[in-house]
């Protein structure tokens, strides 16, 4: 039995694999350690104004796998769902990822939305593109979320673009809202609603 199956019928996860017309998303998996940590070594500097700080082993073989485990768990449990992309010509090279992390189910039905795309790869609409796909799995009836949120720097130019192409609405701003780069940075918060969830439709308990 897998852990995926551990998990049971209940956990209402989306799938493992996701696809578009030029991207795989795949969700974590220890086996994909040496091509994500050579996918953060190649964008360190160009991730480094946007990330929290990393552990001193972050770049690590060893300690990517690691990380993957963990999160083999948290995807079969429904705490949080991480996937890598790759290009259908290149399959094993590693260009982004996007995670949906503090999943909220009861009253709430609800998500945090993470994202990020290699520096050469930038420009050409494919995290758009699987931000699509993914959310389409988010709020499909096997998973049925009701809110999709994302924190967004200000000064993140790319990032407020992609917000606006998806139709993302700005709900406000988080002062000092997560430690980035040396400093405790505000946020700008956007969210999208389920277009299928009637108001008054109550969630699945």
């Amino acid at each position: 039995m897998t852990s995926l199956e551990a998990a049971g019928p209940h956990t209402r996860n989306p799938a493992t694999t996701l696809n578009t017309d030029r991207l795989t998303l795949r969700a974590s998996h220890p086996l994909l350690a040496p091509a994500i940590s050579d996918f953060h070594r190649r964008n360190l500097a160009h991730f480094a104004p946007w990330e929290p700080p990393r552990s001193a082993d972050f770049l690590e073989v060893e300690a990517t796998r690691a990380r993957l485990a963990a999160e083999v768990l948290s995807f079969a449990n429904g705490q949080m769902w991480r996937y890598w992309l790759a290009r259908h010509e290149q399959p094993d090279e590693i260009i982004g990822q996007c995670q949906v992390s503090m999943v909220s189910r009861g009253v709430a039905q609800n998500a945090w939305l993470g994202y990020n795309l290699d520096a050469l790869q930038q420009g050409r609409g494919y995290m758009q593109e699987a931000l699509v796909c993914l959310m389409g799995e988010l709020f499909s009836p096997p998973v049925r979320l009701h809110r999709i949120q994302v924190a967004v720097r200000p000064d993140n130019a790319p990032s407020l673009r992609v917000m606006a192409r998806m139709g993302f609405q700005e709900e406000g701003l988080c002062r000092d809202y997560l430690f980035i780069n040396g400093a405790w940075r505000d946020h700008k918060i956007f969210a999208s609603v389920n277009p299928h969830w009637p108001r008054t439709e109550a969630p699945q308990m």
